[in-house]
């Protein structure tokens, strides 16, 4: 893929020198909204979906697509896939409580958190929501205080650690011996021989593996152990499942030599799979679930930032910009690479290497290094592409500064979907004891 298609692939491109996304002008949505501002464009997400969905239903009809709310909670951003049929993935009761709040029908959620509180519990149990518990000694609570809210044993779901985990940093990969997540598959039958004796008469069964992978062969192993346990189980327990879960982590390209994943590969090392193993082993029609977030939503948000100070300090070149990792923490926390473009790409004779950086009080705070421009300028505004998944969400009001604003494009037209944070909403929770007055 040139890089011109990788970029019209985003909904980018150049019209007279200036940036457009999602058919809008980025530098007037800029001087409208302020900057920094992150920008997300409504059709992409719903392509994303679609395309997902389709490419699935090639295989195996009986699916449910839970977008990994993680990803980014943003009302507007659920609204818009609760329109598709999307159902939702949740890790914390914070998540739960927001489906709700716009209109999530419970049996669309599922609670896939880890070291569950009491708390979680009584919620999931009271709303019916199902949950994907973590851990043998998990169950044991669960069932004591769904016996003290008087709820029925019905379904119940454990999440396995298939031993094999991927993703675009260590922070990421999410199955292992070493990593907090799951079951490992010495104690799976033991789960599910007790959560029947216990009573229950539905189940469900659930790995993830990691986050941001865009080979697919990543997922192999993985697949054929996880395939293997349920196999297993089967075998020992004579117990279908309702639902099969194999979690999220399909990448997108960040970066201009990355292509994107490839669905039809997927589709076959993962679905198609599923789908032998279900016949082979008489294991009904369970549901085949998973639980993409960045997939859907990273490419249909960009971060616009304006330049605020070209420095050369004898050595390098720097420019300044009114976004730090306050705004985007994934470059200081996994080392991870978001594309930066001009807004106005207006060619001069000189090319120039620049560190581009924010106002953060900390040397780490680079968004991009050593990264080749034709000479940039103070005032002018960049874009920092692929933000919508784990921008707004990991941002902060480190160094006391204000969170920036979410706009929607749909159809050439904007919405603000959450306002600038001013200064009053920094400091509107905290409270100075009488005796400091």
């Amino acid at each position: 893929m040139n890089y011109e298609e990788w970029l019209k692939n985003k909904d980018l491109e150049y019209r007279d020198g200036i940036l457009y996304f999602a058919d809008v002008n980025t530098i007037n949505l800029a001087n409208q909204y302020g900057t920094p501002l992150y920008v997300y464009n409504e059709q992409m997400i719903r392509n994303r979906y679609n395309k997902l969905k389709n490419a699935i239903n090639s295989e195996y009809e009986n699916n449910e697509i839970h977008y990994a709310v993680k990803a980014n909670s943003n009302l507007a951003i659920i609204r818009i896939l609760k329109s598709e049929g999307a159902s939702f993935d949740c890790t914390s009761l914070g998540e739960v409580r927001t489906c709700l709040k716009v209109g999530i029908s419970p049996d669309k959620i599922l609670f896939t958190g880890n070291m569950f509180t009491d708390e979680d519990f009584k919620f999931a149990l009271e709303h019916n929501i199902s949950v994907n518990l973590d851990s043998l000694s998990q169950l044991d609570r669960f069932v004591k205080i769904a016996d003290e809210l008087g709820k029925e044993k019905e379904l119940i779901s454990f999440r396995i650690n298939p031993e094999f985990g991927a993703g675009h940093h260590s922070h990421t990969i999410t199955a292992g011996k070493n990593i907090k997540f799951g079951i490992l598959d010495n104690q799976v039958i033991e789960a599910y021989s007790k959560a029947k004796n216990l009573g229950f008469m539905k189940f469900g069964i659930h790995i993830h593996i990691g986050s941001g992978i865009i080979n697919p062969l990543d997922f192999e192993k993985a697949v054929d152990k996880f395939l293997a346990i349920i196999m297993e189980i089967k075998d020992n327990l004579d117990l279908k499942f309702e639902f099969i879960d194999f979690g999220g982590g399909l990448g997108i390209p960040y970066d201009p030599k990355d292509d994107p994943l490839n669905l039809k590969v997927y589709v076959n090392l993962v679905v198609k799979k599923f789908k032998n193993v279900v016949e082979k082993k008489n294991l009904g029609i369970p549901q085949f679930k998973i639980e993409p977030g960045r997939y859907l939503i990273a490419e249909a948000s960009i971060i616009l930032a304006q330049i605020n100070t070209i420095k050369y300090n004898g050595y390098k070149w720097f420019a300044g910009l009114n976004a730090g990792f306050n705004t985007l923490i994934r470059p200081i926390l996994y080392g991870s690479y978001h594309h930066i473009i001009k807004c106005e790409n207006q060619n001069e004779n000189e090319i120039l290497t620049y560190d581009i950086v924010g106002p953060i009080c900390e040397s780490g705070d680079v968004l991009g290094k050593d990264r080749e421009f034709f000479k940039l300028k103070e005032n002018h505004y960049l874009a920092i592409l692929d933000t919508g998944a784990y921008g707004f969400m990991m941002s902060s009001n480190y160094n006391s500064r204000t969170r920036a604003a979410e706009i929607l494009i749909n159809k050439g037209k904007t919405y603000t979907i959450r306002e600038a944070e001013s200064f009053d909403d920094l400091i509107a929770r905290q409270i100075i004891p009488d005796h400091l007055k």
